[in-house]
């Protein structure tokens, strides 16, 4: 087969196949596409040979692809975890999750540490804060984490009553 013909014959297949659903379609398919398409008849051995080189190689570069954008995606999710710890898409101390919508960040604004108890949700893959939540300063953290005794204890007393 002349360098022109398998030229265009390879043309005519990767065309075909960056036009269809990979799942569904089949090398049968694609090379009586290409044979309409080319007006040739593709079902010679040598002809059939050529076609599924390429459609081997079309195939591998693809999953080379799939899998590469795997790779960035693990270490992009590997990136916001230092250590144990685990750090949100600003680069924030996760220090727990609550629930799946709420969380306790470690923060830093204008220059102070904050921490946060906030709801969050999801927005094209990114979790984003809501206004609905609470930030306290490092000395509002302190005061309210002295008193947490306190709170325990009339949780227990209200939850005896029921």
């Amino acid at each position: 087969m002349d360098s022109e013909t398998s030229n265009k014959i390879s043309e005519t297949v990767l065309e075909i196949l960056k036009s269809c659903n990979l799942d569904e379609v089949t090398e049968l398919k694609i090379r009586k596409m290409a044979s309409e398409k080319l007006g040739l008849d593709l079902s010679d051995p040598t002809r059939k040979k050529f076609v599924r080189q390429v459609v081997e190689k079309f195939l591998a570069e693809e999953q080379a692809k799939v899998e590469a954008t795997e790779e960035v995606v693990e270490e992009e999710e590997e990136g916001k975890k230092k250590g144990d710890k685990e750090y949100d898409d600003d680069g924030d101390l996760i220090v727990c999750r609550l629930s799946h919508k709420r969380r306790v960040t470690i923060t830093e604004f204008r220059g102070k540490t904050l921490v946060s108890i906030r709801e969050y949700y999801n927005k094209e893959g990114k979790e984003l804060p809501t206004a609905k939540g609470i930030s306290l300063t490092a000395e509002q953290w302190a005061t309210f984490k002295k008193n947490i005794p306190g709170v325990e204890k009339a949780i227990k007393k209200l939850e005896s009553r029921s």
